[in-house]
């Protein structure tokens, strides 16, 4: 109970869109990730995917010295998993969101390495909702979990409070901006324009064993890794229990699917289930 947010924090998570959570994994579990990670970069990977779904994040060693992303994490390494789903993140989750119920959504692997000027370290300006129009909810949230000390110069998460709560946003064909501006600042100034809003860029410390949790609305981002060392961390999106499947299109007419909808069990309506157990298990409440 002494690890989950107050009151006073769950008021600001509401005005503010995030978090910065007690220390929820112990030294041991951060080593744990660690190695584990390393194992799966080098091919001892456990489950494998019963299919490849398009714009699935799957670095390998061929791709180089770049910003490894590999999607279900979750799924793929159990000993990453067990770690996951560990009942004080997803009771942390809860309360913030205010949900009786947490189900795993997605969990990334990311690997940022110390190669300061290589730009695919650069995470640019975004809200998570916006990859995920087949959710029906604007209640889900992030959980970023570094494996260590996380530091700006690490190229740490960064946060624009309040932005969850702008109402006007680029649609779903985003606007073209400058291609030399990385972070795609135009997309999030422009958002605080339409809605009169003053962006405020606050990178997070986050100190070993400690992560944060933000809304599914809210802007973030990241800059280069400065450091002497690998910035490993996973990126692990929570659903509330009512998030479900819902169709979308895009300005186009053309449905716009996730990439769970190639693997997930499908509903009694023949619906992509989100609430799959092999996908997207329970987290919270915990199973005894």
């Amino acid at each position: 109970m002494r690890l989950l947010p107050s009151d006073e924090d769950v008021r600001q998570y509401e005005e503010t869109g995030w978090y910065l959570s007690k220390k929820l994994l112990s030294d041991a579990e951060t080593e744990t990730l660690t190695q584990a990670s390393e194992h799966f970069y080098a091919g001892q990977k456990g489950r494998a995917l019963p299919g490849q779904p398009d714009r699935l994040a799957d670095w390998s060693p061929a791709d180089g010295e770049i910003q490894r992303n590999s999607d279900y994490i979750h799924y793929r390494d159990e000993a990453i998993a067990g770690i996951l789903r560990k009942p004080v993140v997803a009771a942390v989750a809860a309360r913030l969101a205010r949900t009786p119920e947490v189900r795993t959504f997605q969990a990334t692997l990311i690997y940022k390495p110390a190669v300061p000027e290589e730009t695919s370290n650069i995470v640019s300006w975004h809200f998570d909702k916006y990859f995920w129009p087949t959710c029906s909810s604007d209640n889900m949230l992030t959980a970023f979990i570094p494996f260590h000390d996380c530091t700006e110069e690490a190229g740490t998460i960064t946060m624009v409070p309040g932005s969850h709560r702008w109402k006007r946003r680029h649609g779903a064909e985003r606007p073209v901006g400058d291609p030399s501006d990385v972070a795609r600042d135009y997309l999030l100034e422009g958002d605080a324009e339409r809605n009169g809003a003053t962006v405020e860029r606050v990178p997070v410390h986050i100190p070993r064993g400690h992560m944060t949790f933000h809304h599914c609305l809210l802007y973030h981002g990241s800059g280069p890794n400065r450091s002497p060392h690998p910035r490993r961390a996973i990126s692990f999106h929570l659903q509330d229990g009512a998030n479900t499947y819902r169709h979308y299109r895009n300005s186009e007419g053309r449905q716009q699917p996730y990439k769970h909808d190639a693997l997930v069990r499908r509903t009694p309506a023949g619906e992509p289930d989100y609430a799959d157990p092999e996908f997207c298990p329970t987290l919270w409440p915990a199973r005894r």
